[in-house]
């Protein structure tokens, strides 16, 4: 389980997991760059970033790009988040050397063609009409615009139409040339690949990238609000968000734990009470997402309009009685909750290759899997019931998409 870390002149972090048992590889790069790097006038513009990296190169059209490395059978993928990108591969292992062109070059040598950005753009404004239109969807981008108003963390990753609709192939330079630097860079593989052959190739084809500067990102700061919008369904989707530690918070693993005790999976809290015992829906659930600085834990349920202000009534006690503790079979099963994640990670290339490069952008390493499962293991019931006292102690952004009837 032995991960290799070198970096490269330029200061570009090199990354890999030899599996050796396994017939195919999975790399890419990843930046720490997403929508937090965004100013105002820009929301959109990382994503869109990603969406033209594949529609052409100064060596590759846009089909050449894909056919590339479909032509071998493999995958090719990018993704958006609030803190990356990535830009990832996955091939049999006698091709990993035509991935990392690929992806380098798609990279470090988009054009922005016009034409291209112009049809790309109504693939983007169809994907954000898409969002809206899907309420499971659009009451967590309202609870996030809810807790965080005025931060980038409380804008949806896609933009909106009015902003998608002014950026210009100047626009996505300029934020490349600010945001794709080494030193905000990893390149990550894992599979059946030698890490000094990785890195020998990498030195080829990715020197060329600027080394850069430090990241600076607006600190958030938690307001909760509320936002209400209506739609033509049969049900009423309801989010309620509290803040919550960020990734490099030590309570981190004690929230992973609570939430999966609230409200993850079919043996939860939420779950019982708000499924099992009332009727009252069926999907509920409950979803941390930690940041570098803060964090969110969301509680959801998809419910009747009739039922809606009950089922909202019956989360918060859930949540605030999480706050008088917890049984020991709970906190036994969400430590094997977490540990399953872990060692589940290890038995797929693509997942581990995107946790190695997740991890070293967010710590400046790759811990031990060995280091999570005794923070884990450490989470006690005290402590989750104090974290809990805490957090639902304060008032949460309320987020609704209320059905209307048909």
């Amino acid at each position: 389980m032995t991960v290799t870390v070198s970096r490269l002149k330029n200061g570009l972090t090199v990354v890999s997991h030899r599996m050796a048992e396994l017939e195919t590889v999975a790399l890419g790069v990843w930046v720490k760059a997403g929508s937090r790097d965004e100013r105002p006038a820009e929301a959109g513009i990382a994503h869109f970033l990603e969406h033209m990296a594949f529609k052409g190169t100064r060596r590759r059209s846009a089909l050449q790009i894909v056919e590339e490395i479909e032509g071998r059978g493999g995958d090719l993928n990018a993704a958006t988040s609030t803190e990356t990108t990535g830009y990832t591969a996955h091939v049999l292992k006698e091709d990993w050397r035509t991935a990392l062109d690929v992806i380098a070059d798609i990279v470090t040598g988009p054009v922005f063609d016009p034409e291209e950005m112009e049809r790309e753009r109504g693939v983007i404004l169809q994907e954000i009409a898409a969002a809206q239109d899907d309420p499971a969807d659009l009451v967590f981008e309202q609870a996030e615009e809810a807790a965080f108003d005025g931060n980038p963390l409380g804008r949806s990753v896609l933009g909106t139409k009015e902003t998608v609709r002014r950026l210009s192939p100047d626009d996505l330079r300029a934020f490349r040339e600010r945001n794709y630097t080494a030193g905000r860079m990893v390149l990550s593989a894992a599979g059946n690949i030698r890490h000094e052959d990785l890195e020998r190739m990498a030195e080829e084809v990715l020197s060329g990238v600027p080394e850069g500067g430090r990241v600076c990102r607006e600190t958030p700061r938690f307001a909760p609000g509320r936002r209400k919008s209506r739609r033509e369904q049969d049900q009423t989707h309801v989010v309620l968000a509290w803040e919550a530690p960020g990734y490099l918070d030590d309570d981190v693993y004690a929230m992973q734990a609570l939430s999966s005790i609230l409200g993850g999976g079919m043996s939860s809290r939420l779950f019982q009470e708000l499924r099992e015992r009332r009727g009252l829906c069926y999907s509920t659930y409950t979803y941390y997402s930690a940041w570098a600085d803060t964090g969110l834990l969301y509680l959801y349920a998809a419910t009747s309009p009739d039922d809606a202000a009950r089922a909202q009534e019956l989360m918060r006690r859930l949540a605030r009685d999480m706050g008088g503790g917890v049984r020991g079979t709970e906190l036994d099963r969400a430590r094997a909750q977490g540990r399953a994640a872990l060692v589940m990670s290890l038995e797929s290339a693509t997942a581990r290759a995107g946790q190695i490069a997740r991890q070293y952008l967010a710590y400046g390493r790759v811990p031990d899997i060995g280091e999570f499962t005794e923070r884990i293991e450490a989470v006690t019931r005290d402590r989750i019931g104090e974290l809990a006292a805490r957090t639902f102690a304060r008032e949460p952004a309320v987020s609704l998409v209320e059905g209307a009837g048909r």
